[in-house]
């Protein structure tokens, strides 16, 4: 009986080893390390279900603590009637992108809105600021919820929102959120960094100018899509580094979202 318990362990070991090896799938010429949304962190706490793609509240993984500034990317599905109650935050940027539904936010600045599927809202926590997130939808939201860490500390809390039409970014990508030069239309962060989406169609390329000394996370929101050569399906996220650029394809009609963020 020992031998066979035995010999099943290790043949669950080569299992799992191949899984790892699969589901992490990097290429060393182009540094994309693959992180399949099955191999996530996180919990389904029944009005949440939330995966985590670096260490968040109860999951804890040392070699994932962030992608330069880029400090967490979750991936919530709130039910309806359900949120995050009133609680505080300072010092992160905080930019939420909204997949399905709408998210509705209220804090003690007197801000209060409604986002809905492809917007985006954007939160600099600052010095402090105690908000609420609600689903008052009759169905899910899902949302992207990205943080980001800021240049400074201590600075005035703000909020916004704003709609970026999905057919304004066919086919390349488009600043959302926004640190740096030149992104004159995506929401304003207090870091450099960017936050950009993409819609692409079936067959369907873009290419991303990044850099060597920038470092760039994507998660496909929607569909499924190769980055140089790396397939990525729906919710997956790709890390990557030392790279000029890199051309994003779609299988399948796709949506995708990439923080472009300093290491």
């Amino acid at each position: 009986t020992q031998g066979v318990s035995s010999a099943a362990s290790d043949v669950y070991k080569r299992q799992v080893i191949k899984f790892i090896h699969r589901n992490t799938q990097t290429t060393e010429r182009n540094m994309i390390e693959r992180r399949p949304y099955e191999a996530l962190g996180g919990d389904n706490h029944g009005w949440l279900d939330a995966k985590h793609h670096f260490s968040f509240a109860g999951y804890h993984d040392p070699a994932r603590m962030h992608w330069g500034a880029l400090r967490v990317w979750n991936d919530d599905t709130i039910a309806p009637g359900t949120g995050f109650p009133p609680h505080a935050h300072a010092d992160m940027e905080i930019i939420t992108y909204v997949r399905e539904g709408a998210i509705t936010h209220q804090d003690n600045l007197g801000n209060k809105g409604r986002t809905e599927a492809g917007d985006v809202q954007v939160m600099s926590a600052g010095s402090g600021i105690r908000h609420s997130e609600y689903n008052n939808e009759p169905g899910v939201t899902k949302i992207f919820q990205i943080w980001i860490i800021p240049e400074g500390r201590g600075q005035p809390p703000s909020w916004g929102a704003k709609p970026f039409p999905k057919g304004d970014r066919s086919g390349q990508f488009v600043a959302l959120a926004s640190g740096l030069p030149g992104d004159d239309d995506a929401l304003p962060i207090r870091t450099p960094a960017r936050v950009l989406g993409a819609t692409l169609k079936a067959g369907e390329s873009t290419t991303y100018e990044l850099g060597t000394e920038r470092l760039a996370y994507l998660v496909t929101a929607v569909g499924d899509i190769e980055v140089d050569g790396v397939a990525l399906s729906a919710r997956d996220g790709a890390a990557i580094r030392d790279v000029t650029r890199f051309t994003v394809t779609a299988r399948t009609d796709a949506e995708v979202v990439l923080v472009d963020t300093a290491p």
